[in-house]
């Protein structure tokens, strides 16, 4: 049985190990830099941005959600931004990423965003094919881009 639910504080050590299994099975367990204080701090704190959610399968954690609210100034509504979802493998093809998806567009529609967007890794082709049977497409034309780093820091 899969119960979604809002993480609380005490998941702090929970959310930190399975965020650090999505970057080791992205490839960028050298850029992770959370720490379970860090998720205490940066997740429950008060006016944090961050919304997390845990799945449980027979009452242990088996995937994270991780987003928050953006907004659109062309439809002047706000949106949700899904930064990460992680489904442990022993649970994946059980349902639990799709109930994790449906649980934040059922937020999204509850709080009438106009929204529900995420990025995806382009050679992860599981996740391309879940959101593909989810009905979600690419967005042609627009390409992400980021500044972080040295780049951030050093634009004046």
């Amino acid at each position: 049985m899969v119960k979604i639910r809002k993480a609380k504080k005490t998941d702090a050590k929970t959310i930190h190990d399975l965020l650090y299994a999505l970057a080791v099975y992205e490839k960028l367990q050298h850029k992770f830099k959370l720490t379970e204080n860090k998720v205490k701090k940066v997740f429950f704190s008060s006016g944090t941005v961050a919304r997390t959610l845990i799945a449980e399968v027979n009452g242990k954690p088996s995937a994270v959600a991780v987003y928050f609210y953006n907004f659109s100034s062309f439809l002047a509504c706000k949106g949700i931004y899904l930064e990460d979802l992680f489904v442990l493998p022993e649970y994946r093809g059980f349902g639990v990423g799709k109930k994790l998806f449906v649980h934040i567009a059922n937020i999204a529609k509850k709080e009438k965003c106009a929204r529900f967007e995420w990025s995806v890794l382009d050679w992860n082709t599981p996740a391309l094919k879940f959101y593909k049977k989810l009905g979600a497409k690419p967005l042609k034309n627009w390409q992400v881009h980021r500044l972080d780093g040295k780049a951030l820091k050093n634009l004046k």
